[in-house]
């Protein structure tokens, strides 16, 4: 599916990022067993996202910058942590609940089991700064 969706060149280069850092070399031994059982869940999400981007890439892009406006804070705080040893569990949890925001902006068929929207993880967000 992705191959087929190669004209929307960020939506796949999003996919992508998406899937190495869900199914890296070393996946099942760094996943927590909980957050494992969730990953099918997530790539089944990617097809959703896929078979919807075919039919509406403007949703695809708004959908996308939204996820990236919460994910951004995040990802740039990931780049300035020095150390992967010592992984924040606060920083770890934010990092699943954005997978599970993809879910409920992509594929929200699909269910979270939490509620989860980019205002909640916006909220989550700041309350970790403080």
């Amino acid at each position: 599916k992705l191959q087929g969706a190669k004209v929307h060149a960020a939506a796949v280069a999003d996919i992508q990022s998406q899937m190495q850092a869900l199914i890296g070399k070393r996946f099942v031994l760094d996943t927590d067993y909980a957050q494992l059982t969730h990953v099918p869940r997530y790539l089944k999400a990617i097809g959703v996202r896929l078979e919807k981007l075919r039919a509406d890439p403007t949703r695809d892009d708004r959908l996308m910058a939204e996820w990236i406006q919460v994910a951004a804070p995040w990802q740039r705080a990931q780049k300035d942590s020095h150390s992967r040893k010592n992984i924040d569990p606060k920083m770890l949890e934010f990092r699943w609940l954005l997978e599970e925001l993809r879910v409920s902006l992509f594929a929200q068929e699909l269910r979270t089991p939490m509620p989860v929207s980019v205002k909640r993880l916006q909220k989550v967000w700041e309350s970790m700064q403080r």
